[in-house]
């Protein structure tokens, strides 16, 4: 009976070419997600896997190897695009361009005149605007004169908020603005075209001494301006008139308390 002689474990130390064999050994096996995970982390973020020292350079090495490996030939073949060949026949864009086709037509509009036909229609629309704009529609000459109160007050419809977010006023805040200003001057609403409401008005304008602010709801307030040498006003979408309810002209609105007087006037013959 021999007796075997008990040795210590020697660790092995790899030779040079044991990593590249340990390369090409793991390349063709599969490493655990986990291995994989954890080595990464430990060369990110310095943190120690907590799995053996050997499999972490396994997983290493299979890393290098993968990543080295060729491109096979196949998949190149497979990633180029197949010529699909001909499908039909193609011929050259033969339209004029836009812009050429634009511009060549502008200058035989100028060569014509046309052009400065053109140019003149729209200075004389926009002139025109400017010296008779729109008359407030439903506004009609006073055929029963009445007269009835007006109160400005309004209520909020939503949060007024300051610079920085605080609420300065609540939704449903009723407010006058009669309560903080007046009105500093009467209101007269009449219309321009109508030459007996122009007589009228400047009438009522001389009786309160020039203290009255006019408001057309149609014609001329240029020409009214250059004729009576003072500031004349016009009533633009007839917002003023549908606030305050005015439906007949010549108007006259003034303060009373809290509240606006209406008075739509007879015409003067």
């Amino acid at each position: 009976m021999k007796r075997t002689s008990r040795s210590h474990h020697q660790p092995t130390v790899p030779s040079e070419g044991a990593p590249r064999a340990a390369a090409h050994t793991v390349a063709r096996t599969a490493v655990p997600a986990a291995v994989l995970a954890a080595t990464f982390a430990a060369i990110r973020f310095g943190i120690s896997p907590a799995i053996p020292a050997t499999l972490a350079t396994c997983a290493i090495a299979a890393i290098t190897a993968i990543t080295a490996l060729p491109v096979a030939p196949a998949m190149a073949a497979e990633a180029a695009a197949p010529d699909a060949g001909t499908l039909g026949p193609t011929y050259p864009i033969t339209e004029a361009h836009l812009l050429q086709m634009i511009e060549q037509r502008l200058r035989e509009a100028a060569r014509t005149g046309e052009l400065s036909r053109i140019e003149d229609e729209a200075r004389n629309r926009g002139a025109h605007a400017v010296r008779h704009p729109m008359p407030v529609v439903e506004i009609v000459t006073t055929r029963v004169a009445r007269s009835f109160l007006f109160d400005p007050t309004f209520v909020l419809g939503r949060n007024v908020l300051g610079p920085r977010g605080e609420l300065l006023f609540a939704a449903g805040t009723k407010t006058n603005p009669l309560d903080v200003t007046s009105l500093s001057r009467p209101l007269l609403f009449f219309d321009a075209r109508d030459s007996r409401q122009v007589r009228q008005a400047h009438a009522v304008i001389t009786q309160h001494q020039g203290r009255v602010k006019p408001i057309l709801t149609a014609g001329s307030y240029l020409e009214l301006m250059h004729v009576w040498r003072t500031p004349v006003y016009y009533d633009q979408g007839g917002m003023l008139t549908r606030r305050i309810g005015i439906r007949q002209v010549p108007a006259m609105v003034t303060q009373q308390g809290q509240r606006l007087r209406v008075d739509e006037l007879e015409v003067a013959p």
